[in-house]
């Protein structure tokens, strides 16, 4: 190749280079406000409840708010493709009602009774409980997941202070595990893929839906309490009307983090797109240290710091099993489906 070929090809490849950092640095961007803005649901949720909202009630309002502000680019996704809806019925209802409202609720519910911080991360064992669902299925897991299974098993004893005497809600605590349960569901569910499956943002809007009727009916036939309050709520020591945490929570901490999350995920590729999720966890905890005033002692930040640590050694063992199935299947992208956290 002569001198001149070589520097034609130089400048034609700094627009592709150019083209993918800006690529890059907008997933990367998006990321970290999803990860930012699903952290943000607990210390909002937390004001309301303290204020006289029902964990119900602040669910509902959440689902029901998130669904009518997707409802327009739903309706732009799904142009001429109404009919996935109704062949994805089904697995549409059992994705609101585990992977949303049981993910959801249970959150909240714990969130009413432990700091957001002990709540999120007791939620943030889903990962750990699917390595313990598909060893009982006979998929023995390997060397780098035991050890992530220990750390966040470890971390969790920091964060309840098993061996520090401090009492926590044994309520609070369960709630706190269903809503595990319910993010397994979540991450399950979100696997299950064929050609005729929902787009992403469609099945979260769908999930939405189900999730605010559900709920909402049993709140209406007296099944789940639906106490509001239209008092002014404190938030970071500011009194501000009800509906403004109502309408963060509907709005920016799940309209726009799905969004968000999506498209980074599509930018990105799955596998990072997911490690920068973790962030949600400090995301969290500053948001409620800032707004609701609550800061976890230093032995449940430490249980923390496992935890996630055990989360993410889980994660590389999957891309490492992963990627060499891909790339044997002659798949052009090894990455692995997870989707974002729906707290």
């Amino acid at each position: 190749m002569s001198a001149d070929q070589r520097s034609s090809s130089a400048q034609a490849a700094l627009p592709a280079s150019s083209a993918t950092a800006s690529r890059t640095g907008l997933g990367l961007g998006l990321a970290l406000a999803s990860a930012a803005t699903f952290g943000s649901s607990g210390a909002f949720a937390k004001a309301l409840l303290t204020n006289g909202w029902s964990p119900g009630a602040v669910v509902t309002a959440r689902m029901a708010g998130a669904a009518l502000v997707l409802l327009p680019v739903v309706v732009v996704v799904l142009r001429g493709r109404w009919r996935l809806l109704w062949r994805n019925a089904r697995f549409a209802v059992a994705y609101g009602l585990v992977a949303v409202a049981l993910c959801q609720f249970a959150y909240f519910n714990a969130v009413e009774r432990l700091s957001v911080a002990v709540a999120l991360l007791l939620e943030y064992l889903a990962p750990v409980l699917i390595v313990g669902y598909l060893w009982v299925r006979g998929a023995r897991p390997n060397r780098l997941t035991l050890a992530g299974v220990v750390l966040a098993v470890s971390g969790l004893l920091l964060v309840l202070d098993v061996f520090g005497g401090v009492r926590l809600s044994v309520v609070g605590v369960l709630w706190g595990l269903a809503a595990a349960g319910g993010l397994v569901g979540y991450f399950l569910l979100s696997a299950h893929e064929h050609e005729e499956s929902l787009p992403p943002l469609v099945l979260a809007w769908a999930g939405l839906v189900v999730g605010a009727v559900v709920l909402g009916v049993a709140g209406l036939v007296g099944l789940l309490p639906m106490d509001v309050s239209t008092a002014d709520v404190a938030v970071g020591g500011v009194l501000v009307a009800w509906w403004v945490p109502v309408a963060e929570l509907a709005i920016i901490a799940a309209a726009f983090a799905y969004a968000a999350g999506i498209g980074a995920v599509r930018l990105l590729g799955a596998t990072l797109a997911s490690f920068l999720m973790l962030t949600e966890v400090l995301f969290a905890v500053a948001f409620a240290w800032l707004l609701v005033g609550e800061l976890p002692g230093l032995v449940q930040l430490a249980g923390g710091l496992l935890i996630v640590a055990g989360v993410v050694a889980v994660r590389l063992a999957e891309v490492r099993v992963s990627r060499p199935a891909a790339l044997h299947a002659g798949a052009a992208d090894a990455d692995f489906a997870v989707p974002t956290p729906v707290p």
